[in-house]
This record gives structure tokens, C-alpha cells and sequence, in this order.
């Protein structure tokens, strides 16, 4: 469908081994104008799931790349409209939120950007301290960037909006639900990712301490994890530990430089 003004809307989905939410994910979007699926060279059957389900698929290069910012330029260009949604491969995009996008379109004072709530879970359970989780995820591509920097959002040159948190439902739907276990490797590996963009940052001895301690105040205190019960104590406690890790790596390589 488009708008009063001809303007049509590309989904845009980054793909890397996503066969397990992949065709709940395509039948979310399935009546946008466009489905593009980008993968990075996917050795499970991500690419079948979404040539059978009618979408377009183009292919970038993984070149031993295991974080997924680096294809969102090249998918975003990829597409056949200027409007975007990008959609992660374990997100739901529920009718209201599609219905939403196109009356904002269809404005003449729609913005270029739109920010979107995200309902996350863990063990199972709503967390109300990942929410409302806003991610930029729906711009005019004319005026956007995307960095290839681990956890950076679009960069719109314009008018940016956010949906207002109390709309849960034009939420994302979140499906990942990772595990202790895989939240930890991701702590891993997205830290490393972290790295090159916080080098500048002076953090002194006392920043292993406050950074993950405030961190879990912000999680389980200001964003009422202690309404999750336990999980809500798990989870603060992870995100206390990314932040522990992320300072411990920056703390260890500044000692290797200065020991040379």
C-alpha cells in the first residue's frame, strides 16, 4: 500500500543464521511494500525461508564479521523506497504499528524519523526495566546513516519523534528471550565491539565500581526491575556485569600499551 502522496515502505531485515523466528518475523511485515531481506552469508536455511515467503534478498559479504552493524548501510541502500522500518530477525512488527507508519506518512508533517518502543523478555517474563527500549528503526533514507559501530543508532538529519511509551501496543515484540549462558558470550563479544569507541573516555580505578553499580540501579531501582521478581535481580545483575566487563577490557589493554 502507499499514501495520499505515493510514498511506499521498504522493510529492511539483516539476516545471519535467523532461520528461528524468520517466518513469524516475514508474516509480521508481510503488508508493508516491500520485504528485504539482507543476509551475510547464512549456512542454515535463512535464505529459502525468505525466498519462499516472496521477499527480496540481497547478500553482503560476512568477511568474518560476527556483528551485524556494517550491513545496515548497504541493506538500507538496497532498498527499493526511500521510507525504511529496519527489523531485526527476532522482532515482531505488530498491524497497529504498520497502521501507525503510514498515517504518520500519509501527514505533511511526518517526521523523518520515528523511534519505536520494544517489549523484551527474559526467563520467560515482560521486563519492565527494558522497556520502553526505544530503537530508531523507521526514516527517510535521503536524510539517514547508519554507522558500522556496534550499538549506534541511525543518524537522521532532521526531525526525529518517538512513539509514546504508553503505545505498547505499536511496540516491536522482542522474541529473543536469550538465555543467561548466551547474554553472557554476547557480553563478550559486543565489549570487544564496544572497545574503539570508548578508548577516548578516561575512565579512573573507581569506574569498575560505580559503572556496573550504577548501572544496576538504573535497571533494577529507576526502572523498577524489582517488579520482575527474580528474573528483574538476574537481569540488573548482567547489565551490571557488561558494564564491569567493558571497563575491565579498557582498563587491561591501556595497561598493555603502557607496559611497552
Amino acid at each position: 500500500m502507499e499514501d495520499k502522496h505515493g510514498r511506499r515502505i521498504s522493510v529492511v531485515i539483516n539476516t545471519y543464521n535467523a532461520s528461528a523466528h524468520l517466518q513469524r518475523v516475514i508474516e509480521s511485515v508481510k503488508d508493508f511494500d516491500e520485504i528485504l531481506v539482507c543476509d551475510m552469508e547464512s549456512t542454515d536455511d535463512t535464505v529459502d525461508i525468505a525466498r519462499r515467503s516472496g521477499c527480496r534478498v540481497v547478500t553482503f559479504a560476512k568477511n568474518g564479521c560476527d556483528i551485524v552493524e556494517p550491513a545496515r548501510q548497504f541493506a538500507i541502500d538496497s532498498a527499493s523506497y526511500d521510507h525504511v522500518l529496519v527489523v531485526d530477525a527476532d522482532e515482531l512488527v505488530p498491524a497497529a504499528l504498520r497502521k501507525y507508519l503510514y498515517a504518520a506518512l500519509a501527514a505533511d508533517s511526518c517526521p523523518d524519523g520515528i523511534a519505536v518502543p520494544r517489549r523484551n523478555y527474559f526467563m520467560g517474563r515482560f521486563m519492565h526495566s527494558a522497556y520502553p527500549d526505544y530503537v530508531l528503526r523507521f526514516f527517510d533514507r535521503r536524510v539517514t546513516v547508519w554507522p558500522p559501530v556496534i550499538h549506534t543508532s541511525p543518524q537522521v538529519d532532521g526531525t526525529v519523534e518517538r512513539i509514546p511509551a504508553a503505545r505498547r501496543d505499536l511496540a516491536f515484540e522482542h522474541l529473543a528471550n536469550d538465555s543467561v549462558g548466551t547474554i553472557i558470550r554476547k557480553a563478550d563479544t559486543y565489549s570487544t565491539h564496544e572497545l574503539p569507541r570508548r578508548r577516548h573516555k578516561n575512565y579512573g580505578c573507581c569506574a569498575i565500581i560505580y559503572r556496573p553499580a550504577f548501572r544496576f540501579f538504573k535497571s533494577y531501582v529507576l526502572k523498577k526491575g524489582f517488579l520482575d521478581g527474580m528474573p528483574g535481580l538476574i537481569h540488573a545483575c548482567l547489565d551490571a556485569i557488561y558494564q564491569f566487563v567493558i571497563v575491565a577490557k579498557l582498563t587491561e589493554e591501556k595497561g598493555k600499551e603502557n607496559s611497552k
